[in-house]
């Protein structure tokens, strides 16, 4: 026999103590018994940090209705694969329907059979058990396609850098600090990690540029900055159009980086929020951690000049609510330059 501990937990909920009493003792041998005689008492359970791992529910209660509960439930995402099963005396084909319909697993009408009662409650657990193990490997199986993708990316990521005079840890700082603006501009966790994870890939079409103006230490003439200008649209290409939605924030990054509130920026002269939002958070990051990093053809400007910059750029270049959520998490970023120095760079301001 099972330890107590280890047996599901069945909640048996009817607003009829005989009733309760009567399907415990059916039970009980097998399982955890958790018993409501209302609906909210119900949710107040199954809401609770240990859940029931199948409910036994009536239908006609007073107050909150069995339908009601398993409404309820069914719209919770962290609770809606809980199995219900549908006890009750309302045993016409539509009442039976309809309790499906609100994504009940079963129906058993009263008087109930005990060995009706076990067998259905055994086997709803057992198919519980077999869809969480698949969800766990779904997970498991998505874990390693996420971290096969972030690796080839790191690895397309390290192509530009060894044709640039952009520093791995120039990307490192520029992602992270990507990440902390979408945070700060509430785009939620699951973009931020989007955008972290692609932002690597902002400069990748630079593989497509000649090495006498990607190498150039002084500034370029028209002819060739028209040629530089093209590696937003080389990157593009290099990645693809794909359904997968981390190379398509990928691919967005590396065309709209350089776009430009105003409208001047390139390669489409797109303006405001035209730009996606991806593009308009790494251009941030990009640009402020450029300004603040030595170079062969520049020196590294100063704390106070790279943020003057950056506020003085507010509506032309960047987007000011972007520019507000840089700032907010401006503390952040430089802890992360700290973390993430360039070989050689021992200054204190950072």
């Amino acid at each position: 026999m099972l330890d107590l501990r280890s047996r599901p937990t069945v909640l048996i909920v009817d607003d009829a103590a005989d009733n309760l009493d009567l399907l415990s003792a059916v039970l009980k041998d097998e399982y955890r018994i958790k018993v409501a005689n209302n609906g909210e008492r119900a949710l107040r359970q199954i809401y609770s940090d240990a859940p029931p791992d199948l409910v036994l529910l009536d239908v006609m209660m007073p107050g909150m209705s069995g339908h009601e509960v398993c409404r309820r439930l069914k719209a919770n995402p962290d609770r809606r694969r809980i199995p219900v099963i549908f006890v009750t005396a309302m045993d016409a084909a539509e009442d039976e329907e309809f309790g499906l319909s609100l994504g009940a697993v079963d129906y058993i009408t009263k008087p109930i059979s005990p060995a009706i009662v076990r067998a259905r409650v055994r086997t709803h657990l057992a198919l519980y058990d077999q869809t969480q193990e698949l969800e766990r490997m779904v997970a498991q199986r998505t874990g390693e396609l996420s971290e096969s993708r972030r690796q080839l990316i790191g690895c397309l990521a390290r192509a530009a850098e060894f044709r640039d005079n952009e520093t791995g840890n120039h990307v490192m700082r520029m992602s992270q600090s990507a990440r902390l603006i979408a945070l700060a501009c509430g785009l939620g966790p699951a973009t931020a990690e989007l955008i972290l994870m692609a932002a690597p890939m902002h400069d990748i079409g630079k593989i497509g540029i000649p090495d006498n103006i990607l190498l150039k230490p002084g500034p370029l003439d028209p002819q060739e900055w028209a040629t530089m200008k093209q590696h937003a649209t080389i990157g593009a290409e290099i990645i693809g159009i794909h359904d997968d939605d981390l190379l398509r924030a990928a691919r967005s990054i590396a065309l709209s980086h350089h776009e430009k509130w105003d409208g001047s920026g390139y390669p489409a002269g797109l303006a405001g929020e035209a730009i996606p939002i991806e593009g308009r958070v790494v251009a941030i990051a990009d640009v402020f951690d450029a300004l603040m990093s030595v170079r062969p053809y520049k020196a590294a400007m100063s704390l106070d000049d790279a943020l003057a910059y950056i506020r003085g750029q507010s509506g032309r270049h960047f987007d000011p609510a972007v520019v507000a959520a840089f700032e907010a998490c401006l503390p952040d970023i430089l802890v992360l330059r700290r973390r993430y120095l360039d070989v050689g760079d021992t200054r204190a301001e950072l």
